[in-house]
């Protein structure tokens, strides 16, 4: 879990695109604390110190904002960055208590390095998680150190923090260890993958060659009717 993380804020009176990018230009985060029934809080925060404290404190930052003197404990929930530039462009934050419980999707952080002929899938990136507001594991870890092909965990099987319920599925596969393919398979599955698509493309030229066999056979019978017409005409 990520140490408290302090930052002073300052109330927001000016709204709108414009506000906003005066607010960015001064280096600072318009951003937004809801939560506990009160009417939301618009703020300001600074820039640099506030990039730095989601940095350390990851996907559900907690944060101790100071605004005007007074202190709230305020859980990151969702963050809007430039995509091209990084920088922060609005935060919203829910205001928590201490001792309250909140449910948090916590990311899953694979550690070692499996067995050679085996490699590793991450079936899920996050669960679930009820826990603390000031016990927010930061991630959960999994160790597939010298892990051959069959070993997986399920989320029965994770290590939570004290006080942490899981929300996720017990069965839910996360981790799954399998065997990993050597060169002479990949190139028979590649080779088998051009063979089928070799069957289909002559398939495909059978269909055609019937087709314009049908085509041909409608055009001569037609050209025989044709001649059958004059020879009666002729005769009569």
């Amino acid at each position: 879990m990520a140490e408290d993380l302090k930052i002073t804020a300052e109330t927001r009176t000016e709204f709108g695109k414009g506000a906003a990018r005066r607010i960015r230009r001064a280096d600072k985060v318009p951003a937004v604390i809801y939560g506990h029934g009160n009417d939301p809080q618009h703020i300001t925060l600074p820039g640099h110190d506030t990039m730095m404290a989601l940095k350390h404190g990851g996907t559900n930052a907690l944060l101790y904002i100071t605004i005007e003197g007074k202190t709230v404990i305020a859980l990151t929930k969702q963050v809007q960055a430039d995509p091209i530039k990084g920088f922060l462009e609005h935060i919203d934050f829910v205001e928590v208590k201490k001792g309250e419980k909140v449910t948090v999707e916590v990311r899953i952080y694979v550690v070692g390095e499996s067995k050679p002929d085996a490699m590793t899938v991450t079936e899920l990136n996050t669960v679930s998680v009820e826990a603390e507001a000031t016990n927010i594991p930061e991630y959960i870890e999994v160790s597939v150190e010298d892990a051959e092909a069959g070993f997986h965990v399920l989320a029965k099987d994770l290590q939570l923090p004290a006080g942490s319920l899981l929300l996720t599925d017990d069965e839910a596969l996360v981790v799954n260890v399998v065997h990993a393919p050597t060169a002479e398979e990949i190139e028979a599955e590649l080779e088998e993958a051009e063979a089928e698509a070799g069957i289909e493309h002559d398939l495909s030229d059978e269909e055609e060659a019937a087709e314009a066999a049908a085509a041909e056979g409608d055009e001569s019978a037609e050209g025989e009717g044709g001649e059958s017409s004059e020879s009666s005409d002729d005769e009569s």
